[in-house]
């Protein structure tokens, strides 16, 4: 569990996809669906702080932005995770595939999007670390923030995934380097999956058997990840993260459906 989530980390804050590792990890080592999701979102939170440690040099200054999105995953998160607990889980099993190919096309249609609405995003959101303010850009708006609340109730409900919509939506909205934008989705994004935890724990629904093993690869892993956004150009890591979120989505559909 403790490689499994030093991997999950990894990917997570490359991709936003932890789950790829970490969930089918717990469900190999003999939990029960549910219960994996529940452990999985215990432990991710870590992701979130190994992020902040590994991200200080696109986080300075954006404390704002990461309290605003991190608001909004919070209130998603609590619904998302209440959702888990009180409704089957079939139709969002069925439904969630979609979700994440459909984010995996929109990040990868990003910069012709933005370019077309004159917003340059074919320098822009493509460059590598910035030194601009990272203020609010034109996009980020209250509907933005409505966007990033409906993407954190997936992730309170599933514990890990939501990460390359979250980033699609923000590549798309704000002009900036994916470096920057992705610090700040992976912190802000910890939010919802800390809330969902505190509901979890205090239910007695996380496996801490597991948990902690993956709680700690993650730490790490989730360090790791920001190094590795900050050299990779943005056009390839668009590419590894619709890679990416395609396998989950096929991986998810694939057990779905059957």
């Amino acid at each position: 569990m403790l490689g499994a989530g030093v991997l999950a980390g990894i990917t997570s804050t490359v991709a936003g996809l932890a789950s790829l590792v970490s969930y089918p990890a717990l469900l190999a080592v003999g939990l029960e669906p549910q219960a994996a999701n529940m452990t999985n979102s215990a432990a991710l939170i870590c992701v979130a702080l190994g992020a902040a440690a590994g991200s200080r040099p696109e986080l300075a200054g954006q404390a704002r932005r990461v309290a605003r999105y991190g608001a909004a995953t919070l209130a998603g998160g609590a619904a998302g995770a209440i959702l888990l607990l009180t409704t089957p889980a079939r139709a969002f099993e069925l439904v969630v595939p979609w979700l994440i190919l459909g984010a995996a096309v929109l990040l990868l249609l990003s910069p012709r999007i933005m370019s077309a609405a004159g917003g340059g995003a074919g320098t822009a959101v493509g460059a590598g670390v910035d030194g601009g303010a990272g203020g609010p850009a034109r996009g980020e708006r209250p509907a933005m923030l409505l966007a990033v609340f409906g993407v954190a109730v997936y992730t309170g409900y599933f514990g890990a995934g939501a990460g390359v919509a979250l980033l699609a939506i923000m590549a798309i909205a704000i002009p900036e380097s994916l470096a920057r934008v992705n610090a700040v989705k992976n912190v802000a994004s910890g939010f919802s999956n800390a809330v969902a935890a505190v509901l979890f724990a205090a239910l007695g629904s996380v496996v801490w058997g597991a948990a902690v093993p993956l709680a700690a690869g993650l730490l790490v892993g989730g360090a790791i990840g920001p190094r590795i956004v900050r050299v990779l150009p943005a056009p390839l890591m668009r590419w590894i993260v619709a890679a990416a979120a395609t396998g989950l989505a096929v991986s998810l559909a694939l057990d779905a459906y059957t």
